[in-house]
């Protein structure tokens, strides 16, 4: 798990159920990404809540999942 603790104490993190945000001090929890299924029956991964592109058409979504975690990694974190 990666934590980004800004400079004005603002912390940045992918949830999961590994930590609790909340063990942290006051949290504000915010979607990062929209996972959706297409018309087409694939899915994207729209990353535009942090100023980020739409992903995709994957297959599955469990792989487009994969790549929204990969991007805000690389990008976001």
């Amino acid at each position: 798990m990666q934590l980004v603790v800004d400079t004005d104490g603002t912390m940045r993190m992918i949830h999961t159920d590994a930590i609790d945000p909340t063990a942290l001090g006051a949290a504000k929890i915010e979607r990062a990404s929209h996972v959706e299924p297409n018309a087409d029956c694939t899915w994207s991964a729209d990353l535009s809540p942090v100023g980020g592109p739409v992903l995709g058409p994957f297959p599955t979504r469990g792989a487009a999942l994969e790549a929204e975690t990969l991007w805000l990694e690389r990008h976001w974190l």
